[in-house]
């Protein structure tokens, strides 16, 4: 751990280096952006664990408009990490945003979950979805059609609606296809287990991963595990989780661009982002 002193150099010579340069725009959003992420990195209970220096720039682009098309944005973590929540915050913000300027297809979502192949002739045979979940694995990328999501994400980019699969989380295993018309719109946003596994990750411009402590994750899970009435295998599907975690959920963190706690209070993820917003303000709404 750096000392004091080291600490206070370091932060000097960072403010050094982002001297804001007026007549160049992109590199004035650029500095902004760092100045936004570096204060909220090294702040009390921040929603940053860690990021790239790259993806400062990636969204400088965007933000600019030297990038003109849309963005895409992938959300990984662990059953019960936060990611769900975080996504919803997202989503709520911008909105709120949009509806400030009366804009319109600003934000589409595409839920990971709603991959999950068809299995209720499973859930039938087996007599409940607890049954059928304890003989087949949920918790592996091949449990859902990840190439139908990255081919619908890429169709949203390139301007085309698309109608999505909607799965049934309630238990009957259930995946309607054709189910909801998605519109394209200038940020497309995607959230899941498997949301930055190999076959799904390069859709998306910007990845982030939620991370969050073990007896966090697990208490959670619990509470989860209640409401849809798990009972008994419970204990073997949080086993299975955290097991198939290590395997294809953990190592994903190392391609994400942000690392966020999934454990920060909710109005700080908002806060956050909205001081992202305020460039895009300033750039393009402002007279």
């Amino acid at each position: 751990m750096l000392n004091t002193a080291n600490k206070v150099n370091k932060e000097q010579k960072s403010e050094k280096l982002y001297v804001s340069q007026p007549n160049d725009k992109l590199s004035h959003i650029e500095i902004r952006l760092k100045n936004i992420f570096e204060n909220e990195l090294k702040s009390e209970n921040s929603v940053l664990i860690d990021y790239k220096p790259d993806v400062v720039k990636r969204l400088a682009d965007f933000i600019s408009g030297k990038v003109t098309r849309s963005a895409s944005i992938g959300i990984a973590g662990e059953t019960a990490s936060g990611k769900s929540t975080i996504t919803l915050d997202i989503i709520d913000t911008i909105d709120t945003f949009a509806d400030k300027y009366e804009l319109e297809n600003v934000i589409t979502r595409v839920n990971t979950d709603d991959y999950y192949y068809d299995r209720s002739e499973m859930v039938k045979a087996a007599g409940s979805f607890a049954e059928f979940a304890k003989h087949y694995d949920l918790d592996i990328p091949d449990a859902l059609e990840l190439e139908l999501m990255h081919a619908h994400i890429k169709e949203l980019l390139s301007g085309k609606e698309v109608y999505l699969p909607k799965y049934d989380m309630s238990g009957t295993a259930i995946r309607y296809d054709n189910h909801t018309l998605a519109q394209p719109s200038k940020v497309i946003i995607s959230e899941g287990l498997f949301a930055l596994t190999e076959k799904i990750k390069d859709a998306f411009d910007f990845k982030i991963y939620v991370d969050v402590r073990h007896h966090i994750q697990k208490e959670r899970f619990y509470i989860r595990a209640e409401e849809r009435h798990l009972g008994d295998s419970a204990d073997t599907i949080y086993k299975n989780a955290s097991q198939k975690a290590e395997i294809y959920i953990r190592p994903c963190k190392e391609h994400a661009d942000i690392i966020l706690s999934g454990e920060a209070v909710r109005t700080r993820y908002k806060n956050f982002l909205n001081k992202i917003i305020a460039i895009v303000e300033e750039e393009h709404f402002s007279k």
